[in-house]
């Protein structure tokens, strides 16, 4: 909610060279803005991949990208979405694999450093086409952009509560399913926390196969199997009501 905050949650090294590098050029360059940056780190260690091709620093300080193409998993696969930010983009690559190997989805993977900027820029353009009706080229955010309407279903995951990635949902194609941390969560393992919140693998790859089910890519009982071969209750407790 301020005006003047830039907030980025990174996954990767090279996400968090490119936000720092901004920042600093921005803050203390030749004009400096009054601006300041808000960056979550996290303690756990993970592989650091280089940054893809074809990925620049604008891609990543807007605030979405695409991290990795979708496995192959023949002609009959079904394409999926999946996002996350910072440490839990390691869930969402895990899902994308048992999604890939179990139940033929087909997901592309894309990291979203910045909702919160992403936003801005919708409601930005939102509001520059509400002034401009006669314009020829209406303006898109960038997160619609990015997330056509072409390449299934959307999942989001991140560390944070729902409402998070729920900031730009109006601007993408439906259906879309948001992850997150709501209600209290203390457990012994990191592992054991995902689960609770439902943002470990088997839930991501969950919510995949039931969004795909919604928009008619599989049955619901098929979806419903995999639920449950995925080793989740269905009438587990939800980690908000705890």
């Amino acid at each position: 909610t301020v005006p003047n905050i830039r907030a980025y949650d990174p996954a990767f090294a090279y996400e968090l060279a490119a936000v720092v590098r901004d920042g600093v050029v921005r803050m203390y360059g030749e004009t400096p803005e009054d601006v300041y940056y808000y960056i979550s780190l996290y303690n756990e260690n993970y592989p650091q991949p280089a940054r893809p091709d074809g990925v620049t620093d604008e891609d990543i300080l807007r605030g979405i990208y695409r991290f990795a193409e979708a496995p192959a998993v023949g002609k009959d696969g079904h394409p999926a979405r999946l996002i996350g930010s910072g440490a839990i983009l390691q869930q969402v690559l895990a899902a994308r694999d048992l999604l890939a190997e179990r139940f033929g989805v087909a997901a592309e993977i894309y990291s979203a450093p910045s909702f919160p900027l992403l936003r801005r820029d919708a409601l930005a353009a939102e509001r520059w086409n509400r002034l401009h009706p006669e314009a020829k080229q209406p303006r898109v955010p960038v997160v619609s952009t990015v997330l056509g309407g072409d390449g299934g279903p959307i999942v989001v995951a991140t560390d944070w509560i729902k409402a998070l990635p729920d900031m730009v949902s109006r601007w993408v194609p439906e259906p879309y399913t948001t992850l997150g941390t709501d209600g209290f969560g203390r457990s012994d393992t990191r592992e054991n926390l995902r689960a609770l919140f439902e943002i470990d693998p088997a839930h991501i790859a969950a919510a995949t196969l039931v969004s795909l089910a919604r928009c008619g890519a599989m049955t619901t009982s098929k979806a419903a199997t995999a639920v449950r071969e995925l080793g989740i209750d269905p009438d587990k407790l939800d980690p908000f009501a705890l």
